[in-house]
């Protein structure tokens, strides 16, 4: 046999030989990875599964200040206790633009604007001032939203104080709109969205879970009534 030959052959056979090698060599590395992968897939997919199905709507709180840890669902308070605390814990009704200015230069109205872990977002039917106390008990919530949620996440209201006048108007535009007095119009009630977080308008089952936890501590620990409105999408709260 022709001696190029004959090593032209043994290069095959060499060359064949590594390359079975290899293989054998690489298959069980691969089958490792792809297990892997395969068990990180499902893994992540349990975890988003798990965080969507299981988080309740009222969650324990952490230990916040040496609060208590409360358990339950958020209720629904009826809309008279609302009036009622708010006839007795407010400025009285509010008129008309010129009242609610003067409230705000004696500094019985403050501003609401932001804070840790909310929003007051541009206003068309109210103002944004309330009672110095509703002002703390608001910025309480939004400090213990921002301590579930995260550092950064902050929910929005979307409704303040209005006068008689606004309500009137409202109602001529809204017929959700509460007929006669209404408890925005004593300085101790807000609305905030289930809808809008952090900015963005869509529904965030997440974050509005920890919103109505956060609810329900202050609802269980006598510090506010709340009332879901699903046709506004929004928390109406008044500070007791």
């Amino acid at each position: 046999m022709d001696k190029s030959i004959r090593i032209l052959i043994f290069s095959f056979f060499s060359l064949f030989s590594l390359g079975a090698l290899a293989v054998a060599i690489y298959q069980p590395y691969q089958t490792e990875n792809v297990n892997d992968s395969n068990l990180n897939l499902f893994e992540s997919e349990e975890e988003f599964s798990s965080s969507e199905s299981t988080i309740p709507i009222s969650e324990e709180l952490p230990e916040i200040s040496g609060l208590p840890k409360i358990k339950g669902r958020l209720e629904k308070d009826v809309y008279e206790d609302h009036l009622l605390a708010a006839e007795e814990n407010g400025v009285g009704l509010i008129d008309n633009e010129w009242e609610l200015y003067q409230l705000l230069t004696d500094e019985v109205l403050v501003e609401v604007n932001k804070g840790s872990g909310y929003r007051v977002e541009s206003l068309t039917y109210s103002h944004p001032y309330v009672t110095q106390h509703s002002k703390k008990v608001l910025e309480e919530i939004g400090q213990m939203y921002e301590v579930l949620a995260g550092e950064g996440n902050f929910f929005t209201v979307s409704s303040v104080t209005r006068t008689m006048g606004q309500q009137k108007n409202l109602k001529k535009r809204n017929r959700n709109a509460t007929a006669g007095n209404s408890s925005h119009s004593y300085g101790v009630s807000f609305d905030i969205s289930y809808i809008r977080f952090n900015g963005v308008r869509n529904f965030d089952q997440k974050a509005q879970k920890h919103l109505e936890t956060v609810l329900n501590h202050f609802q269980k620990t006598n510090k506010i009534y709340v009332i879901k409105e699903r046709k506004q999408s929004c928390y109406h709260i008044t500070v007791r």
